[in-house]
């Protein structure tokens, strides 16, 4: 259970952006970058859930980042509560709009979903295991749940409180918003860090969340310019949970920024 729900934060939080459409800035990550978390449920650990980043693949003709998350619970969770999930997803090597979006799920939930992007229809299409639904329509500079994150990691939030962008699973499409509340020294299990706080906007998201009365997701990202996610928290009805970095491998050097 709390793996599902640093799936679903991390997917929708950082969904939470700027359209970052036609902004010219350096890359605050590259491939070769791997970011694993530990969560806990109520204290129990729960499991882990990795973001990767893939080397550049060309997809329809076009060079592509390939961004990864793999989340599965511990065997002794696996009894209760089994996960077993896997995200790919690719956006343009610009970074302006998701191109393809692949989600599995082999646990208790089984899932095959393929999300089709068609931007001269400005349209994205979703299928589970196979099975069309009727293509929706999209906004522009639209990212899927997992690239968007990546989107927001090019942006100064010193300069932007509150910030959003259009999001789309391939069932909706949605304008995300989210709020920067504070920015604050933490203690996790990689390391100190010095991070900004930030509160999404919770009404798009669905499942637990959406049945949660007052229910707080809250966000501690770097304040340097790679803004690398450390720690995830959330009050929920069934019981809180807390995913903290533990490890850091591949990222951009500090104060060394990439540029396109």
């Amino acid at each position: 259970m709390a793996l599902r729900f640093l799936v679903i934060a991390l997917m929708t939080t950082f969904g939470l952006t700027e359209n970052i459409e036609a902004v010219e800035q350096p890359f605050p990550f590259h491939p070769g970058e791997k970011l694993t978390f530990q969560v806990r449920w109520s204290f129990i650990p729960a499991g882990e859930a990795v973001l990767e980043i893939l080397p550049i693949e060309t997809l329809h003709g076009a060079k592509s980042y390939h961004f990864v998350m793999i989340a599965q619970t511990y065997p002794f969770i696996d009894i209760f509560y089994k996960v077993r999930d896997r995200v790919d997803a690719y956006t343009d090597k610009d970074m302006t709009h998701s191109v393809l979006y692949k989600k599995r799920k082999k646990g208790k939930t089984k899932r095959n979903v393929v999300v089709n992007f068609d931007w001269e229809k400005q349209q994205a299409q979703y299928s589970n295991f196979g099975k069309k639904r009727k293509p929706i329509s999209i906004l522009a500079g639209s990212f899927d749940p997992l690239s968007v994150f990546y989107a927001f990691r090019l942006h100064d939030r010193k300069k932007n409180p509150e910030i959003k962008a259009p999001v789309t699973d391939g069932k909706k499409c949605v304008m995300g918003k989210a709020k920067i509340l504070k920015r604050e020294e933490i203690k996790v299990a990689s390391g100190t860090y010095d991070t900004y706080l930030v509160e999404p906007d919770l009404q798009h998201i669905g499942g637990v969340f959406e049945k949660s009365k007052d229910a707080k997701l809250k966000i501690w990202v770097t304040a340097d310019k790679r803004r690398i996610p450390v720690k995830v928290k959330s009050q929920v009805r069934v019981g809180s949970f807390v995913a903290e970095l533990i490890s850091a491998e591949g990222i951009v050097p500090h104060g060394s920024i990439l540029k396109r």
